[in-house]
């Protein structure tokens, strides 16, 4: 490190201090993560990066660890970062927005995929449907609180993969806790299996999970490929979950026939608001379905078909867009760019290039030059799912797969014996690295079940409850996590050797 280096670091650590301390955090905790960004910047220089790699990891690092204390809301984190890369030079506007060679830029088809099911699924929430599922699942149960249980995270898990798992612990959660204050049993159980339920079922296609979106977008993989290769392991998982409810708390949950009575008294056709309107917005829905189906033979993208699909519902309300546009959630959507952002200016730097290196180099070892063997494979192959799921678990799948794609694309690269001229789907798609895929949707999905913070999903129901007076706290999710997702995770080992390793 040069003079000058160490005197704009000695100045942006007070700086640093300053601004937290304005948002604030505490006096302990603005010196801890100011430190952590120029600490992270003068290990990397002192470890042979240059100029360009410690500081675009240094904003990375520093970035999330702001993002994990929840201070800041993490939209703003993300984009001051991405703005943060660009002012520096980092990276140009260009490459951030549309990639160039290695770097993937921001995948614009992940982000107007989002916004058209945004679209879609408000329009169809405020049809009640979805209030009207919860309600009926709780009276086939007859009251039943395990069977309850049982019923709500089946209608999860199929609704997740069909919508999206945020969308749906937004439309089930608050019904489930109304059903548990019904029952007078604890709602915090109920939710978490919700939880639970919600990220499997979305593990099994395209749509279901924000990760799997971008996986499927930036590795061309198609709505079919996802069911076909997701989703047999998420319905085991998922009949896991059910075996655990029923096994685990058939003799723990008990409410009085009074109670029971009260569940069976709900009217569920008065949870339906507009009949006429989910007749057409039904329509439109299975046509989006089926249009994911058939994106591939069609030779449409699936971001194509949900604009379609948000183009219709918005033509079939009656009166201005202005209510439904105001519901999607941009913040989400800008806290991806923001993501996109930061990660293309790592690539562009090299600093994804350096972790794939590095991720070969511990799983495979020796010289790769020549292919992987079967052996070198399989270990990649399980250190990118247990790596993806454990990171997952500290800093959040939606955070870590664009990172992880741009790693396992030049993983791809360095694997490959002529990459100059290979195109992209022969590098993605080649023997060694389309494994690698799969590990990691399922790492980053199945690992959003280990903590709290592991997914949006998470964070969302457990707010929901908080605000119910129902808290969810860290310790109580890990404590139904852990033990669920060590076993799915062990499930996916072995589905994995089975489907693409032996």
């Amino acid at each position: 490190m040069t003079t000058l280096e160490y005197m704009l670091g000695a100045l942006a650590i007070p700086l640093s201090i300053y601004l937290l301390r304005r948002f604030s955090f505490s006096t302990f905790w603005a010196v801890a993560l100011s430190v952590l960004g120029s600490g992270t910047y003068a290990v990397g220089r002192t470890g042979g990066l240059d100029f360009g790699q410690a500081l675009a990891t240094a904003i990375f690092v520093y970035a999330f660890a702001i993002i994990a204390s929840e201070r800041i809301h993490r939209t703003k984190v993300a984009m001051a970062a991405a703005a943060a890369m660009l002012l520096l030079g980092i990276i140009d506007q260009h490459a951030a927005l549309h990639g160039h060679d290695d770097v993937p830029g921001t995948d614009w088809n992940t982000l107007l995929l989002l916004i058209g099911m945004m679209v879609v699924v408000h329009e169809l929430r405020r049809t009640g449907v979805f209030g009207w599922t919860a309600i009926r699942a709780a009276k086939l149960a007859r009251g039943n609180p395990v069977l309850i249980l049982i019923y709500l995270c089946v209608a999860t898990a199929v609704i997740s993969a069909l919508l999206d798992n945020v969308t749906t612990v937004l439309l089930f959660v608050p019904v489930t806790i109304l059903i548990c204050e019904r029952l007078k049993v604890g709602a915090a159980p109920y939710v978490i299996f919700v939880v639970l339920a919600s990220n499997i079922g979305g593990t099994a296609t395209l749509i279901g999970d924000p990760p799997n979106i971008m996986i499927g977008s930036f590795a061309r993989l198609s709505f079919m490929d996802f069911v076909k290769v997701d989703g047999p392991i998420a319905l085991a998982s998922l009949v896991l979950l059910v075996g655990i409810i029923a096994a685990g708390l058939r003799n723990r949950l008990h409410v009085s026939p009074e109670a029971q009575e009260e569940i069976m008294e709900f009217d569920e056709s008065r949870a339906i608001t507009e009949t006429v309107f989910l007749r057409r917005c039904g329509v439109v829905v299975a046509l989006v379905l089926l249009g994911f189906f058939l994106h591939g033979t069609l030779g449409l993208e699936p971001a194509t078909i949900a604009l379609g699909g948000a183009a219709a519902v918005l033509l079939l309300r009656k009166g201005d867009a202005e209510e439904t546009l105001r519901e999607v959630e941009w913040q989400t959507i800008f806290f991806y760019l923001g993501l996109f952002i930061m990660v293309s200016g790592l690539a562009e730097v090299g600093v994804v290039d350096m972790i794939a290196r590095a991720l070969i180099d511990s799983t495979c070892g020796g010289d790769v030059s020549g292919g992987l063997t079967g052996a070198q494979l399989f270990t990649l192959t399980m250190g990118t799912l247990w790596l993806s799921a454990i990171s997952a678990a500290i800093m959040g799948n939606v955070a870590l797969v664009p990172m992880m794609n741009a790693v396992i694309y030049d993983i791809g690269l360095a694997l490959h014996p002529s990459p100059e001229t290979a195109t992209f789907v022969e590098i993605a798609h080649s023997p060694c690295v389309y494994p690698l895929w799969w590990a990691l949707s399922l790492g980053a999905c199945f690992g959003g079940n280990f903590t709290l913070v592991g997914a949006g999903a998470n964070l969302v129901a457990a707010g929901i409850a908080d605000r119910s007076r129902h808290p969810v706290t860290f310790v109580s999710f890990m404590k139904y996590g852990i033990p669920f997702t060590l076993v799915t995770m062990l499930m996916a080992s072995a589905y994995l050797w089975l489907r693409f390793l032996r």
